[in-house]
């Protein structure tokens, strides 16, 4: 029961450093789309007011992370006796479909442009643009790190995903930058290639974001580091003379493991189960991320 009781407790700090992260990513989202929404209007820039609704949609996709990851968090029941982690995972393919459509109409607009010249008929936007430009990408890769150092400290895929957002919108800063600037400068078709590159950019992430995801959820092996940390582990336990087959299977973000190890053959069978038990509770105290372990023992 105490064994529980701190793997609990490890899950319900990492739902609350995450739902941390995600209302400091609303508030900067918000405040960042009103600052870029006056400054397109002020300085009659589209692609300001663009990157602003871009901005807007990164609000909705942080909601989405904190719900999957709030999801994920709840206790196992009768209906779900292993928990409910996947629902990350389930977030985190929805923020890379959100990613996959953004990119798209990114790419699909610049090329429009490209291909009719509309570029041409656009106003030459103001200076207020291009400075509101530099402090969206500065401000978006802020919180691509912010958001990217504590997903992997919690190891979310969600929250990653959500990181990839942030970068996303700074891409998108990047490109309302080099079209402000090209169409100041007297080339205005500077706006659309910028756009079908980031869509580019944006695309891949999310296909990135997308094939992680699914493989949490097909119980894809873990990596081969943590395996062999893993193995090396089990046969530093006192009493364990073999390791005959260690399998690990990613459930989410947690990891499960089956590992066969061999002993002694003489021994009682309460003194194999001491052995056994010191393999398990040592796996649960030196790595956090595993939320279930089986241990076999056959004799040498």
């Amino acid at each position: 029961m105490g064994k529980l009781m701190v793997k609990e407790k490890n899950i319900s700090a990492m739902e609350q450093t995450a739902m941390r992260v995600s209302r400091v990513s609303i508030a900067v989202n918000l405040l960042l789309s009103i600052a870029k929404l006056g400054a397109g209007i002020l300085a009659s820039s589209g692609a300001m007011i663009s990157d602003a609704v871009h901005s807007a949609s990164d609000v909705f996709s942080t909601i989405l992370v904190m719900i999957g990851i709030h999801f994920s968090g709840k206790e196992a029941d009768r209906e779900h006796p292993y928990g409910h982690e996947r629902m990350e995972c389930v977030a985190a393919i929805l923020l890379a479909a959100v990613l996959a459509v953004t990119g798209y109409k990114i790419g699909l607009s610049g090329v429009q442009k490209i291909v009719t010249g509309h570029y041409e008929s656009l106003a030459v936007p103001g200076v207020l643009a291009l400075a509101a430009a530099v402090v969206s990408v500065a401000i978006k890769e802020w919180m691509y790190w912010y958001t990217r150092y504590y997903a992997k400290k919690i190891n979310s895929s969600a929250l990653m995903a959500d990181a990839w957002h942030h970068r996303s919108d700074s891409l998108s800063s990047v490109g309302a930058f080099v079209g402000i600037l090209g169409a100041r400068m007297g080339f205005p078709v500077m706006d659309p290639l910028a756009s079908v590159v980031i869509c580019l950019f944006i695309l891949k992430a999310a296909v990135d974001i997308f094939r992680d995801a699914i493989d949490k959820m097909v119980d894809k092996a873990c990596d081969p580091a943590v395996e062999k940390e893993l193995r090396e582990f089990v046969l530093g336990q006192q009493g364990v003379q073999g390791v005959d087959l260690l399998r690990t299977r990613t459930f989410g973000s947690r990891i499960y493991v089956d590992v066969d190890i061999t002993a002694d053959g003489n021994l009682t069978l309460t003194e194999a189960h001491k052995i056994a038990e010191r393999v398990h509770d040592g796996i649960e105290k030196q790595f956090d991320q595993v939320k279930h372990i089986m241990v076999h023992v056959n004799p040498c």
